[in-house]
């Protein structure tokens, strides 16, 4: 049993900022990579950044020089700082984490419930 609980969305206009959190919690031996991502209705979800165990992180080129994560391995959290938002940022962001549990023999991904950030113009 693993959960990810997320918090930080909510209504912003276009230049501001956001920082989303997600902290994993249950039978954890080992968090590996961690991600958030993105989607709005009709649109495929998109992934928006990753961060490896140690730390190594990619973007989406449309966020690069905006967006930053972030991942404290002793909290397990993961966060994303987002500034200059624009309206083009506006879905609905999901914290994901691949998990090695005590109840299994390999990894498996984690989801978390989604939280809404919009950016108005």
């Amino acid at each position: 049993q693993v959960q990810l609980v997320e918090s930080g969305g909510g209504l912003v206009q276009a230049g501001g900022s956001l920082r989303l959190s997600c902290t994993a919690s249950g039978s954890i031996l080992s968090l590996n990579a961690m991600s958030w991502h993105r989607q709005n209705p009709g649109k495929q979800r998109e992934l928006v950044a990753t961060i490896s165990r140690r730390g190594v992180a990619n973007y989406l080129d449309s966020v690069k020089g905006r967006f930053t994560i972030s991942r404290d391995n002793a909290k397990n959290t993961v966060a994303l700082q987002m500034n200059s938002l624009k309206p083009e940022d506006t879905a609905v962001y999901y914290c994901n984490a691949n998990v090695l549990t005590s109840r299994s023999v390999i990894p498996n991904d984690a989801w978390g419930q989604g939280t809404q950030v919009t950016v108005s113009s």
